[in-house]
């Protein structure tokens, strides 16, 4: 096989996945007709519930994957589920007295855990970043601008984004994104994150504020996150960036990798990226650790799981860096984990994808389907950059 037919197979394989198996999954089975939005959960083994709260986050990459999806595709039902997630993210996570964005609602839309979480918040900007880009809307854009405002006014310190703060933008105790997380006012995956939001804000966007803080959010990276007695990143922190964690997270380390690289190449600054490629391709490196004689990314160092959203990463993650090299290894480690996914991972029976294969080789049925943390993102992501790329 050529490597023409090579791209041309990746790429019309990523888009069947992406169109029959993942997008009419959250079109068919997501939709809440009767309270607006969608719904908040359908658990592993297929079993929708109604009445389930309503997370920021999912309806935010909801947002992100419909519009994207329609941005590339051009299918107008893609913007039909698109703008259904934009107008009801306006209407009900929006705080209309303090800004941002809260952390869930019920299933009727009321709010019900209304603290700042950062993530959350750049996620808002994320997705709706995506919907101008794909749309032009002054609507999204003016509510992404005001986000930005209200992380950068509330969130921001001189040492980092802090982790999360009350509906008024106070200091909160708690401040974990889950229960598996350590409390630190600072993390690695909340940075990621924000650095995210603001390289697609800064697309539609190109203010001097947002080029700053994406500067400053590489310079966090490198500076802070990065370690370099080893190559990955460092997880949980304190405000002055102690207290790092012994659990290395592969799937962050090689989406940390291609995500600086995306911010680097919108920068369009050819000194900065002269100095940042080095750690960028070192982290990518040390992300290499968790890949098994299987072809697949495992979670974590002590995590044996082969999680959907790793492999996710693992595929766009070295696509990106043989883009950038093309040193034949990581084509083969990126088509190695896709394989992996059109073999173990989908759900061709009722749609999407499982949320993992267990270390001993059985399917995890346990963890959702769709919910607070299992949305149209990594996988629609994967199979977007593969097609735009390819």
């Amino acid at each position: 096989m050529t490597n023409d037919q090579r791209l041309t197979t990746l790429r019309a394989s990523a888009q069947q996945v992406l169109e029959d198996n993942i997008l009419r999954f959250w079109q068919t089975r997501m939709v809440d007709s009767e309270r607006g939005g969608f719904y908040g959960r359908i658990d592993g083994r297929n079993n929708l519930h109604p009445e389930a709260d309503k997370g920021a986050v999912l309806n935010a990459r909801i947002l992100w994957a419909f519009a994207a999806a329609y941005r590339v595709l051009h299918k107008p039902e893609y913007m039909t589920l698109a703008t259904r997630a934009k107008d009801y993210l306006l209407a009900h996570f929006i705080d209309p007295e303090y800004g941002g964005v809260y952390w869930s609602l019920r299933a009727d839309g009321t709010p019900l855990d209304t603290k700042k979480q950062t993530y959350a918040v750049a996620f808002a900007v994320y997705g709706l970043a995506e919907y101008v880009r794909a749309t032009g809307d002054p609507e999204a854009l003016q509510t992404a601008m005001r986000l930005f405002e209200a992380i950068e006014t509330h969130a921001f310190a001189s040492t980092g984004y802090i982790e999360a703060l009350t509906r008024d933008w106070q200091h909160i105790a708690d401040m974990r994104l889950s229960d598996k997380d350590e409390n630190g006012s600072r993390t690695m995956n909340t940075h990621l994150h924000v650095l995210e939001a603001y390289t697609n804000l800064y697309r539609i966007w190109p203010d001097q504020r947002v080029e700053r803080q994406l500067r400053t959010l590489i310079g966090i990276f490198t500076d802070h996150i990065y370690n370099p007695a080893n190559g990955h990143l460092d997880c949980f922190f304190d405000d002055n960036w102690n207290g790092r964690r012994d659990i290395i997270s592969y799937g962050h380390d090689i989406e940390a990798a291609w995500l600086l690289n995306e911010a680097l190449t919108v920068l369009g600054d050819d000194r900065l990226t002269a100095k940042v490629i080095p750690v960028t391709t070192r982290i990518a490196l040390a992300s290499v650790d968790g890949i098994r004689p299987d072809g697949s990314m495992v979670y974590e160092d002590k995590d044996e799981s082969r999680q959907w959203w790793v492999l996710c990463e693992q595929v766009t993650g070295f696509i990106d860096q043989w883009q950038i090299t093309r040193e034949p290894r990581y084509w083969d480690y990126a088509v190695n984990a896709f394989r992996y996914i059109l073999n173990n991972l989908i759900d061709r029976e009722h749609g999407e994808w499982f949320w993992a294969v267990r270390q001993d080789g059985t399917l995890d049925n346990d963890n959702d389907k769709a919910g607070f943390w299992k949305c149209p993102y990594h996988n629609s992501r994967m199979c977007l950059e593969l097609i735009e790329r390819l």
